[in-house]
């Protein structure tokens, strides 16, 4: 989940791309065998990349890192628990999940806080944390993969390290100090339903629980919907010492002495849920020993389970030091999956942290015993051949590029991932859902990502899951309306339907705006196409023959919300009613139709089809102009963000795009951009992030962009190719192939390829085919600082797409003109944005100008083709609800190709006299401009020597009046040149300037 950074960025450069690699390295790069020692947990932790810097293993269950305040109980100052900038903790919670961007998060249970002086008053009662709180120096900090250490003002300390399921924690306190640790059992970061705390000082062990959930819980668009539990987190902590005293606390009523409590939060934040809450503490004498060991273990089934855990994982000899040791040596095996050599050392850090960053999920949740905590709220086991169950899936985000890298290097991780998810689907009814947290469905964001998610692990070789099964459930959830998909329960942001509204879907092609029931139509349209190919690709390989021919041509239906008319440059995705009409009005920049995104960024979200989006945009020498612009602001500048109508490197729809001109046949171009936006907006240091990180999703766009290579298609192995960062990396796949990557060259400077060979032969494609990654390979990049601009360039080097080619190059053109006499009157039906008529008895249904009044219906012509004023014109619809005028937004009007000597016009002005210039387009690709002046409908006579063509005696208001006051369209001919064939027209935007009809003229 992402939150949308609307202000410039002013992120740290990484190394990359702007140091030079040192002179020994060029000839004899030094291989990095120690990538723990690069990895910067603190990458990411400000600017919004809600990383957090805690102890925690690859993809473990425990993650135990700071909660941060900020003065307000119910929230924290990140949106997973960690805030660089604010230095303040309350505790530290036992479980995490990176980079997800609802605010708060997810998680964060069970924080246990060192607290130096006597416990007078509940902690929960404390609604400002100022006093069971206490301030940090990042100087008194440090974060490493495994192990976190702080030292607190309060002067007491904490040093932590984790195995997969349990950890060890050293706590210090100024000697002769009041010292306890509070176990906030309720305050989980999005609060909680239910906790509940037992102490036993004869054995010295603090058990609990707490029943949560609700990530997304707070987010206004989803209301309450997500605002439940379904996960129960228990919790065994023992210590190395007894207890000078103990108490547990209920909302503001605090217990010294008991050693029993229970009470949740509830899920609202502020006022509606300060003060409440359990909670318990236990007290150490420090005359003598200022230190206490804590070991807990942690489970989502049983205590029972979580007492195994802690048993099982941390052994009685084992301290903070010989767990955290353990810790490095594991994160090492998982980062050694890439070796690389060269680079600075502004490279390596942001690299292996990057990398750091994809292992850190999905997170194991199944006990050492084997059970795991269902979506059906039961306790299930292992299937037989699961080595784990994982949960936490950020599918919209993940499914662009983490969860390809995570099937490139651990493959058997992903089928074990692959099956976790349809085990979850199958308890949860049938239904893959797009965002589970733990265990838990909580629908959040758009699409259906585990169709690419799954179809993309299975092409790059993974099938340690039950292929068929998974296959045959995500056809079905593509196939048969489910009853969730009606619902608008959660929406938008959270809708329950994961194929909302299906069977208009299937019946229109596209997700209806007005009736999609989900959080955009367009988008929905978008993923889902990304969605059907997969599948249909899927099907393909697996000899599935009937569900492949049913389901590739719903890949090309992002081809029914293209519309070619939405703008000046040549076409733009576009939300569609139900009716086949667009929704009006329309920017490029609106995000109406879309989630978290505008159509500027979302009308490049074709993966699977780029040839059939260049060729709907013009061709491909246009579609790269437009991606030029995409990506450089007007003064020539990278766009890094904050601006709709360009790149936003920030947010998960549009990561792929600078990788798109290998398929425009630029690829030069796509290694420029890459090179610059891995510089512009990552980097090293707290802000070396541009946006949430979702699950490791940007940061593995990161790794891939240092590597050379990006996904082409979120299902398929296939790689595009741009310039390595480093003179070599190795990619390892866990028990499978090797694929080395050599650069010699590689620097900040040389961005360029020059050739590139694979197994020693040369290779002019741009791509990688899926035999390389999954049997391995060598590839070879010869690297410059200038661009080769033949090499990838030619027809058979160019990326493959997979679906079958369009008969209409460019979808939704007008339907053919009628011709009549001398003219051929112009079909605008799907063009019109405003209904500027009314009839009597409904005068609230139009509104030309913007105050409520409208032409009358019943003295206009009656729809079809019609003479007016000696010319022959299309009549659009004047009753209903349908538009009728096309407003001039600077949009692109597209007309039946002719000859033409004039376009002859019916148009009025509202608001006051209007103009325009028009710019008349012909199919050779040259224009010709002619100004446009209208005037004002309620005028008595023309003020441009416009012909009157029709009046009305009043004018309708949506208050049910009518004003008696007479209006009109005006007739006004467009010269053209018929020696030249036209193809449209456009114009700067005017919107008071109102087009009723259009007619060219033949003669």
């Amino acid at each position: 989940m992402k939150r949308l950074v609307t202000g410039g960025l002013t992120l740290a450069l990484v190394g990359t791309l702007v140091g030079a690699l040192p002179a020994a390295a060029e000839t004899t790069p030094a291989k990095v065998t120690d990538p723990v020692s690069y990895v910067d947990p603190l990458i990411g932790s400000s600017g919004g990349g809600n990383t957090y810097p805690g102890a925690v293993r690859p993809f473990g269950m425990i993650s135990w890192s700071p909660t941060n305040t900020a003065g307000d109980q119910t929230n924290a100052a990140g949106a997973n628990g960690y805030a660089y900038n604010t230095t303040r903790v309350r505790g530290f919670g036992l479980t995490h999940v990176n980079g997800a961007g609802c605010h708060p998060g997810a998680a964060g249970d069970i924080p246990i806080m060192p607290f130096v002086g006597a416990v007078t008053s509940s902690p929960t009662a404390d609604v400002k944390d100022e006093i069971y709180a206490a301030g940090f120096s990042h100087d008194n900090e440090k974060a490493e993969p495994g192990r976190y250490t702080v030292k607190l003002d309060s002067g007491a300390a904490a040093d932590l390290s984790v195995t997969t399921r349990a950890g060890v924690g050293d706590f210090t306190f100024p000697k002769g100090s009041d010292a306890n640790l509070l176990f906030r059992v309720s305050n989980s970061l999005n609060g909680s339903e239910d906790a509940e705390i037992h102490i036993d000082p004869a054995h010295r062990t603090v058990t609990g629980s707490v029943l949560t959930g609700a990530f997304c819980g707070r987010r206004a668009n989803g209301g309450t919907n997500n605002r439940k539990s379904y996960y129960r987190l228990h919790f065994v902590a023992s210590f190395d010492r007894a207890f000078d005293g103990n108490g547990t606390w209920v909302d503001s009523d605090l217990r010294p002495g008991s050693t029993s409590a229970e009470g949740g939060e509830g899920y609202a934040t502020g006022a509606d849920r300060a003060g409440r809450g359990s909670g318990g503490y236990v007290s150490f004498d420090t005359s003598s020993d200022a230190g206490v060991r804590m070991k807990v273990g942690i489970s989502y089934t049983s205590l029972d389970a979580a007492r195994e855990n802690l048993a099982r994982e941390v052994g009685k000899r084992d301290d903070v030091g010989s767990v955290a040791a353990d810790a490095r040596r594991d994160w090492n095996r998982e980062l050694r999956s890439i070796v690389v050599s060269g680079g600075t050392d502004d490279n390596r850090t942001a690299f292996y942290t990057a990398l750091y960053h994809v292992f850190l999920q999905p997170n194991v949740t199944n006990d050492v015993g084997g059970t795991y905590p269902g979506a059906d709220l039961k306790v299930h086991r292992l299937t037989r051949g699961q080595r784990a169950q994982y949960g936490n899936f950020s599918g919209w985000d993940e499914y662009r590029a983490r969860t390809q890298l995570l099937a490139l290097l651990k493959p058997k991780v992903a089928g074990d991932f692959a099956q976790s998810l349809y085990n979850l689907a199958g308890q949860n009814g049938g239904v893959w859902d797009r965002w589970v947290h733990v265990n838990g469905p909580t629908h959040v964001m758009t699409g259906d990502p585990s169709a690419p998610v799954l179809a993309g692990f299975h092409a790059l070789g993974v099938r340690n899951f039950d292929v068929r099964g998974a296959f045959d459930s995500l056809v079905h959830q593509a196939t048969v309306p489910h009853p969730d998909g009606l619902s608008d329960k959660g929406c938008p942001g959270q809708c329950e339907g994961q194929r909302p509204n299906l069977a208009a879907y299937l019946r229109l092609g596209y997700a209806p705006q007005d009736a999609c029931h989900c959080w955009g139509g367009a988008a929905e349209t978008l993923e889902d196409s990304t969605a059907d190919f997969a599948l249909a690709d899927w099907a393909k390989r697996l000899g599935r023959t009937s569900e492949y021919e049913s389901l590739i041509p719903r890949a090309s239906w992002w081809r029914n919300t293209f519309n070619p008319s939405a703008g000046a440059e040549g076409g733009y995705q576009q939300a569609r009613k139900a009716d086949g009409t667009w929704q009006w009005p329309f920017s490029p920049t609106s995000d109406t139709g879309f989630a978290q995104g505008s159509s500027a960024t979302y009308t490049w979200m074709v993966q699977h089809d780029v040839s059939g989006l260049a060729e709907a945009m013009g061709g491909r020498e246009r579609a790269a102009e437009r991606l030029e612009a995409f990506f450089h602001r007007a003064d020539g500048s990278w766009a890094t963000g904050g601006d709709a109508f360009r790149y936003d490197p920030t947010n998960e729809p549009g990561i792929h795009t600078p990788w798109l001109y290998n398929a425009l046949g630029k690829p030069w171009k796509t290694q420029e951009t890459v090179r610059a936006m891995a510089s512009l907006v990552y980097g090293t240091g707290p802000g070396g992030l541009p946006g949430n990180d979702d699950l490791g999703t940007m940061s593995a766009w990161y790794v891939f962009a240092s590597l050379g290579m990006y996904p082409q298609t979120p299902s398929r192995a296939e790689m595009l190719l741009s310039s390595p960062v480093f003179p070599k990396a190795k990619i390892k796949r866990d028990g499978g192939a090797t694929i080395t990557v050599t650069a010699p060259q590689a620097s900040a400077e040389n961005v360029y390829v020059q050739s590139v060979r694979v197994d020693g032969r040369p290779q002019t494609r741009s791509w990688l085919s899926e035999s390389v990654l999954n049997h391995g390979g060598r590839v070879e990049v010869n690297v410059g600082p200038a661009p080769n601009t033949a090499w990838g360039t030619g027809k058979g080097d160019l990326p493959v797409d997979h679906v079958p080619a369009a008969e209409t190059p460019v979808p939704n053109l007008p339907g053919p003109c009628t011709t009549s006499g001398s003219y051929c009157a112009q079909d605008l039906s799907g063009q019109y944005d405003i209904d500027g008529v009314s009839t009597a008895d409904a005068k609230q249904q139009g509104n030309l100008d913007g105050k409520g009044w409208s032409f009358p219906a019943e003295q206009l012509p009656a729809p079809g083709v019609t003479t007016i004023a000696g010319r022959d014109y299309r009549v659009p619809a004047t009753s209903g609800t349908a538009g009728n005028f096309l407003s001039l937004r600077g949009q692109r009007t597209y007309l039946t190709p002719g000859r033409y000597s004039a376009l002859d016009l019916l148009v009025t002005a509202v608001n006051g006299d209007q103009r325009a210039d028009v710019t008349v387009r012909y199919t050779d690709g040259t224009t010709s401009t002619v100004p446009l002046s209208v005037t004002d409908w309620a005028s008595a006579t023309p003020r441009f020597g416009e012909e009157p063509a029709l009046s009305a005696t009043t004018r309708h208001n949506v208050n049910g009046t009518a004003d008696g006051r007479t209006v009109r369209i005006w007739h006004v001919a467009l010269p053209t040149d018929p020696q030249r064939t036209v193809d449209s027209l456009s114009s700067n935007t005017v919107t008071n300037l109102k087009l009723f009809a259009l007619s060219g003229r033949t003669a």
